[in-house]
């Protein structure tokens, strides 16, 4: 019986244990529920991670190659290695689905890339440093680690926002601006499927309108708080400042054609008619028309010339047609006749009546002057040519912003006739004056 135990410990000895295709004396990690957070999620080291089934002829196949990538980045990468037919719930997790399956984490632990390429060392070695690559370019400022990125599996879409449950409400719902927001989880092939359209959306509405990814299955109370129950699920967040209850549910098409389109109908929905401003001096006539694509300037009528319901019928025109055209972005600005007649020379609508309308682009100094009827009708006519980009256009006289005279801003009220002056004749000698005479 001692002999016999001897012989048991000799042999426990000398052969190394085995796990699947893998022994303790390779360089591949072992990688179990028990041990994945703590090694893999919580490290700051690039992994390469197997998932794999010993009865799988594929995953048998790629176990020489498998070893010698271990081997080859040891030291520089972590290469490790999951049973997922033993550990089922752990593949369930990232979403295996058939074996074996590879995965790179990265930066974004939480959003492991799916590697599809060759089953050789040399190229899994390759991919897996470029992902350590991408990081230390993140940490010297060059790219992003985790800033933006796609819902999907690539974790990289620059203009998509990474969304946590500690910057949610910081971002969304703090901000002014729109949101659609997918809750998503990396094993979801829907997900997956998202990915390139959300992040075509995000940068085409770039400036308009924000678009956010949540990992679901990683920041489980804001799931939870949205009431998320499959994936993808999509909310979208007003503009303004908001509160969670102002989430609205998304239910437009999955292309990217389709979330920027939906998007945009929410967009002008909520975007505030721009002001007419009153050009009275450089600084109103400024916040009319500069930085803007195109002015809408128009020349009213002179108080003495049209009272005040006059020129309100004309002032509640310009609203509802920059409200009409308010995505357009453009500034509107109006002026007294002959208060700025600089700015009328300059776009050649002084001296043949009013009221009198001009379109400028400033950036190129060209103008279109209406020539139809200043009435709701002409105008929009007028203004929906110059939109699609018809319209004959002339040069801005002099090639440069027209000078503004600072004059009194309107008090809303109806013009006065200034009062004659009264002549006082108690120190008038008529004699003198019949001399004269």
């Amino acid at each position: 019986m001692k002999i016999k135990g001897l012989l048991c410990l000799l042999l426990s000895v000398a052969v190394p244990s085995v796990w699947g295709f893998y022994s303790s004396g390779d360089a591949v990690v072992e990688l179990t529920p028990t041990n994945f957070d703590r090694l893999v999620i919580q490290d700051d080291a690039i992994w390469v991670v197997e998932f794999y089934a010993n009865w799988c002829g594929h995953c048998q196949s790629l176990a020489p190659e498998y070893k010698k990538l271990a081997k080859a980045l040891k030291g520089v990468i972590k290469v490790g290695a999951v049973d997922a037919d033993e550990h089922k719930s752990l593949g369930g997790q990232y979403g295996v689905r058939g074996f074996p399956t590879i995965k790179i984490f990265g930066a974004n632990k939480r959003s492991p890339t799916d590697y599809n390429g060759q089953r050789t060392a040399k190229a899994i070695a390759e991919a897996a440093m470029a992902e350590a690559k991408k990081k230390v370019q993140a940490a010297f400022g060059g790219g992003s680690s985790g800033g933006s990125s796609s819902s999907g599996e690539d974790g990289g879409s620059g203009d998509v926002i990474v969304l946590t449950d500690d910057n949610f409400d910081k971002l969304v719902l703090q901000s002014e601006d729109d949101w659609l927001v997918e809750f998503f989880a990396p094993w979801c092939g829907h997900c997956k499927n998202l990915a390139p359209e959300w992040a075509r959306a995000a940068t085409e509405l770039k400036g308009k309108v924000k678009l956010g990814a949540l990992d679901a299955t990683v920041h489980q109370s804001k799931a939870a708080e949205y009431g998320v129950r499959g994936y993808p699920t999509i909310k979208y967040f007003p503009a303004g400042k908001k509160s969670s209850s102002d989430a609205q549910e998304y239910d437009g098409g999955r292309t990217s054609s389709d979330i920027v389109t939906w998007a945009l109908d929410k967009h002008a929905a909520n975007v505030p008619p721009p002001e007419l401003v009153e050009i009275i001096d450089e600084t109103s006539f400024d916040s009319a028309c500069e930085g803007k694509p195109l002015c809408v300037i128009s020349v009213l009528p002179h108080i003495l010339d049209c009272d005040a319901k006059c020129r309100n019928k004309f002032l509640s025109t310009l609203r509802e047609l920059g409200e009409k055209f308010k995505q357009k972005a453009w500034g509107w600005g109006w002026a007294e006749a002959v208060a700025q007649p600089e700015l009328e020379s300059a776009l050649e609508i002084g001296g043949f009546g009013y009221p009198a309308m001009a379109v400028v682009n400033f950036k190129k100094m060209k103008f279109s002057v209406l020539k139809g009827s200043f009435s709701k009708d002409g105008i929009n006519e007028f203004l929906r040519d110059i939109s699609f980009g018809r319209g004959q256009t002339a040069p801005v006289k002099g090639a440069k912003k027209p000078a503004i005279n600072t004059v009194p801003a309107w008090d809303g009220k109806d013009g006065q006739l200034p009062e004659e002056e009264e002549i006082d004749l108690s120190d008038v000698d008529l004699d003198d004056i019949k001399d004269e005479l």
